[in-house]
């Protein structure tokens, strides 16, 4: 078997088998297919696309190219949840905490953010003393003991992940669906979990800009799930603005605790009940939509979902003080607001805008090794559809140096749109797919 007979194959429209992935993908990882020839082939799928069997055939191979964790021996059905990414998306830290109070295990390995959109390890790292790297019989006896884990890849945790999605980030594959969907799904399965909820993101500050895009990746993850015998739900939700008030790592895990404290934004406590309920439901626990809300409004309004994410602190090292004391969370103490000058309707965002906002006043990495600040990001004031006046605060920064500020509020003056109409607030929920 050779590569350039399977990139033929695959160039001229053909089905690859499962022999003939497992070549490939064995063949990349262990260095005896160069670059020059797999990016051939990532540019022949681009063009030619994957079956849902085809592309079941590679998540599953790619699942295998290094460590995965067995969780069978913990009771129930492990359900996880992925976000495609977005702007002040902080979901995963109220959510997880919020499944496993209603007994459901949730083990979940998540990534770090790169460009515009922040990263759920970063965020938890934000935390004094948070460990997100962890042994797989760690991880499996914290699932087991408090029902939850939120945890980085290890060095071998799909290894041909990592090697084709730096080859897909300089070949200009990145938006192939098939390549997409088997990138997440390969790391999402390998974790252990049995079911998973997708957090499609759709709008100007999302990966897949139009509901088309969303709902065609949708489908993708649904069907590539299936293929692997496993359960899953996708919800296309709203990018069009941030989600919540806060961007930065710190800040939003203050917003977090906020929501687990009963209070915080409403977008943000209503994607997070939307979402858990799908996730109740995964887990065959529940069986009325109806029902797993009010469980998930209970523990949320009760504490219990506030004291499960305590719970997760302790067990990964990090300082459990920051829930009463929030001043131990590292934020920047200069802040700068900028405001209104015309009275009006927010009309829209740019939201990959204000993302890049928040990246470049450090909160953020242009390189996935490179360093980010936890204390600086945004507030954002208003969502679309509030009516401002001249004078009403738009965007509060927190930032350490000018250089950073002024680069910000460069990109921040150009991010939002004032119309002299009346504006309808933006769907949080555009469709569910399952």
């Amino acid at each position: 078997m050779r590569a350039v007979d399977l990139i033929a194959k695959k160039k001229t429209g053909g089905e690859l088998n499962e022999e003939e992935l497992g070549f490939l993908i064995r063949g990349f990882v262990q260095a005896e297919i160069p670059d020059y020839q797999m990016a051939s082939f990532l540019m022949a799928v681009y063009f030619r696309g994957m079956t849902f069997i085809e592309t079941g055939i590679l998540t599953r191979v790619m699942m295998n190219s290094g460590d995965t964790f067995d969780l069978s021996d913990i009771p129930g059905v492990k359900v996880d949840k992925h976000s495609t990414g977005g702007v002040g998306d902080k979901v995963s830290l109220i959510l997880a905490p919020l499944v496993a109070s209603c007994g459901i295990p949730v083990p979940m390995v998540s990534g770090r953010g790169l460009g515009h959109t922040g990263g759920t390890l970063d965020k938890l790292e934000s935390i004094p003393g948070f460990n997100t790297r962890m042994k797989e019989e760690d991880f499996k006896s914290q699932v087991r003991e408090i029902g939850v884990a939120i945890i980085g890849q290890s060095d071998n945790f799909v290894p041909a992940d990592k090697k084709l999605y730096a080859l897909r980030d300089v070949t200009a594959t990145v938006d192939s669906i098939p390549l997409i969907a088997a990138s997440i799904v390969s790391k999402k399965a390998a974790s252990g979990a049995q079911a998973f909820v997708f957090d499609v993101k759709t709008g100007t500050g999302a990966f897949m800009a139009t509901p088309d895009k969303a709902r065609d990746l949708a489908l993708a993850l649904n069907g590539v799930i299936r293929e692997m015998g496993r359960k899953s739900i996708a919800l296309i939700t709203d990018m069009n603005q941030p989600l919540g008030n806060l961007i930065g790592n710190s800040l939003e895990v203050l917003e977090c605790i906020h929501v687990l404290k009963g209070k915080g934004p409403e977008d943000l406590k209503e994607i997070c009940l939307e979402l858990g309920v799908q996730m109740l439901l995964l887990s065959g626990q529940y069986h009325n939509a109806g029902k797993a809300r009010k469980s998930l409004e209970e523990k949320l309004n009760k504490g219990a979902a506030l004291r499960k994410f305590r719970d997760m602190i302790k067990a990964q090292g990090g300082n459990t003080g920051i829930i009463e004391n929030e001043s131990l969370l590292d934020t920047a103490s200069t802040t700068e607001v900028l405001k209104a000058d015309r009275k009006g309707f927010i009309q829209g965002y740019d939201t990959f805008a204000i993302g890049n906002a928040s990246m470049m006043l450090g909160a953020g990495r242009i390189r996935y090794d490179a360093p980010i600040d936890y204390g600086v990001g945004l507030m954002i004031h208003k969502k679309i559809g509030d009516q401002v006046a001249p004078g009403d605060p738009l965007f509060t920064l927190y930032y350490r140096d000018m250089k950073s500020l002024k680069e910000a509020k460069k990109l921040l003056s150009r991010a939002l749109t004032i119309s002299e109409i009346t504006v309808k607030p933006s769907k949080l929920i555009h469709e569910i797919i399952n």
